[in-house]
């Protein structure tokens, strides 16, 4: 009796560690995650905004002369400063709105059965797999003032030729235009997997009560696609704040052409550390560039909630 007690303890140490091991497994699933965001994702946004808060050249980048706030400060006094951000916002407009509507109609056609559905959704994707770089430089050639195939076919109709790239609505029309081109597409495979889960039996009975593909778009796809067009609003906004590969090579400097007349925030950020050599006022325009996103991100998400609260 006494041998068998003795051993109740090793007995039970031993049945806990399986159980232990199994609570714990979870989190070792999960971890090369969290280790490999902590130094690809973490430690960079920290340190840029140790960075920030430093005077630090690009020609010596290994000293730092502490500055407090005066980077944002300065940022604040700088019109170039606040002509990226209005130029960010209008572009992103410019191409964030038309992208995601005519997404939205362009999978609801390939939501019906027609020949060749296959080879239009691979067509679809085709723009977003093209290099930035490559499809930049078309639309580049395609929107010269010159030679331009745009402006070919203005004159062709009577119109006069338009400088794409100097004139600050054209110029920042042809950046949209890429932005579009590229991200329309991949949208509208996103559209149309959330309306292949919409169930086929609202379509038949609305089709049974004589309503119109109009209305069955508009009074059962549309709300059914609310929370994947909510999901695609927030991430073209992130894009569109982030902006930095079509302007740049749209005409080809980092200032945005010859009046900054589309320079965005990123453009801003590659001239101030990359141009002018000021790597710390660079990580302040980053940080700004990140708060504005997480900003907009937490008003398209209220404004989401709000929608769903006023059908409810």
């Amino acid at each position: 009796m006494a041998i068998t007690s003795a051993r109740l303890p090793a007995v039970a140490a031993a049945g806990s560690r399986p159980r232990r091991a199994g609570r714990l497994a979870p989190y070792g699933f999960v971890a090369p995650f969290f280790v490999l965001f902590s130094a690809f994702g973490l430690f960079p946004l920290v340190y840029t905004a140790y960075v920030s808060l430093h005077r630090v050249e690009l020609q010596t980048a290994d000293r730092m002369d502490w500055l407090g706030l005066q980077n944002y400060t300065r940022l604040l006094d700088d019109p170039f400063f606040w002509n990226a951000l209005r130029n960010t916002f209008t572009i992103g407009a410019l191409s964030t709105v038309p992208q995601l509507l005519m997404a939205l109609g362009l999978a609801h056609l390939l939501n019906y059965r027609l020949r060749g559905r296959t080879f239009f959704r691979v067509a679809m994707l085709m723009p977003y797999a093209t290099s930035v770089a490559a499809a930049t430089l078309v639309f580049a050639q395609l929107f010269g003032r010159d030679y331009g195939l745009i402006n070919w076919a203005l004159g062709s109709v009577g119109l006069d030729p338009v400088d794409w790239q100097a004139d600050t609505w054209a110029s920042q029309f042809g950046v949209s235009a890429v932005v579009t081109w590229r991200w329309t597409g991949y949208n509208a495979l996103i559209y149309l997997a959330g309306m292949q889960a919409i169930p086929a039996d609202l379509y038949e009975s609305a089709a049974v009560d004589g309503a119109s593909r109009w209305q069955q778009f508009r009074h059962i796809t549309v709300p059914g696609l609310r929370p994947t067009i909510v999901f695609t609003v927030v991430v073209s906004t992130i894009g569109a704040t982030q902006l930095f590969g079509e302007p740049l090579l749209y005409e080809g400097n980092s200032g945005g052409g010859i009046s900054h007349q589309y320079q965005t925030l990123g453009l801003y950020m590659y001239e101030q550390g990359w141009s002018f050599f000021h790597l710390g006022r660079a990580a302040a325009v980053a940080w700004v560039m990140f708060l504005l996103i997480v900003v907009l991100a937490l008003v398209n998400a209220a404004v989401a909630a709000r929608r769903n609260r006023t059908d409810r």
